[in-house]
This record gives C-alpha cells, sequence and structure tokens, in this order.
C-alpha cells in the first residue's frame, strides 16, 4: 500500500502544481528552461505512475474490503465510462464542441473515470486510489478553468464534424477497452 501512496504522491504532485504553486512552476522555467523542466516532471510523473501500478497491483493479492458494490452498480459504471473516451478523444481533437464547451475534457475524463470506479470498487486501495484521482481531478479543473478565464484563453469549434469524430473513436474505444481491453489489462471484465 505505501508503495502505492509513495507514487500517488509523486504523480499527482507533480500534476498538482499549477494548481497550487504557478507561479513557482513559472520562475523554474524561466530560470532552469523548459527542457530540462519537462525532463524532470516527466521522470517524477513516469516514476510515480509506475509505483502506483505496482503498488496497486500488490494491494490486490492481499485486499482490505470496505463495502461490497452490487453487480448492478458494476455495469451501470461500466456504461458511465463511455463519456471518458469520448471526452479523453475530444481533448486531442482541435476544433470540437466538447472542448469548447468543458475547455479542458482530458481532466473531465479523468474526474468521471476516478469517480466512477470509485462508485464499482469497494477495496481500501481502490478507495485511495480512485478517491485521490477524484480529488485531485476536481481541483486541477477548477484551477485550469480559472487560470483560462483570467488569461482570457478560449478553445473555439470548428463544427460538429470534430464531434463526431470524437463520439465516434470513443465508443470504438470504449467498445475494445469494456470487451477486450479491461480484462486483459486489469484482469477485470466490467460486464461480468
Amino acid at each position: 500500500m505505501l508503495t502505492m501512496i509513495a507514487g500517488l504522491f509523486l504523480f499527482l504532485g507533480t500534476h498538482s502544481i499549477r494548481i497550487f504553486a504557478d507561479d513557482w512552476r513559472s520562475r523554474q522555467i524561466n530560470q532552469r528552461g523548459e527542457t530540462l523542466w519537462k525532463g524532470v516532471y516527466s521522470l517524477v510523473a513516469i516514476t510515480g505512475f509506475v509505483l502506483i501500478v505496482t503498488g496497486y497491483a500488490e494491494t490486490r493479492l492481499d485486499p482490505h474490503v470496505i463495502w461490497l458494490p452490487p453487480q448492478w452498480l458494476k455495469q451501470t459504471v461500466a456504461i458511465l465510462l463511455l463519456p471518458t473516451f469520448v471526452l479523453l478523444i475530444a481533448a486531442y481533437l482541435p476544433g470540437t464542441k466538447i472542448k469548447s464547451a468543458s475547455g479542458h475534457p482530458m481532466v473531465a475524463s479523468v474526474k468521471l473515470w476516478a469517480f466512477a470506479h470509485l462508485l464499482a470498487n469497494g477495496n481500501l486501495a481502490d478507495i485511495i486510489l480512485f478517491g485521490s484521482f477524484t480529488v485531485w481531478a476536481i481541483f486541477d479543473y477548477r484551477a485550469s478553468r480559472r487560470r483560462d478565464k483570467k488569461s482570457g484563453v478560449g478553445y473555439p469549434s470548428t463544427g460538429i464534424s470534430r464531434d463526431m469524430i470524437a463520439i465516434s473513436a470513443g465508443i470504438v474505444i470504449w467498445i475494445a477497452f469494456a470487451v477486450f481491453l479491461h480484462e486483459w489489462l486489469i484482469g477485470v471484465k466490467p460486464f461480468a
């Protein structure tokens, strides 16, 4: 469990710098250069991610059950995860109305993904992992929207065709993940 918590601290810590210390971040980039900043940031974040995955895998060998969600909730959550994939695609597809409306669809995707998994899993490790990501995403989304508003940043859309691509690709990836990849990568069948 400590391995996973250390990973969460490193991964979410690096991803929280803009939330809590944006001015300090800007100073570090100005003093040390963007390349060095991104290199160190990436190294710490990747180390954190590896520790999260490793630590979470270890906790699954000896789970501490806090509550048992009903099977119908797990299947409902699997369906509710469809928008996370649409939001994720929209984050990387410029000009969508989805990005224009949400501003930060990647963070919104993480927030929805984490909260849904929090509902569907009742082990202590799950609560810590998905609860941490949920709280982080709430704060990051709010800070990102506030930063955009303050600096006048907008995300114009170029028409519905980009949204149709995001929706179609999101559905395809969701199906692939729900039917094949989740079991293969995580060991859990969402619709079992």
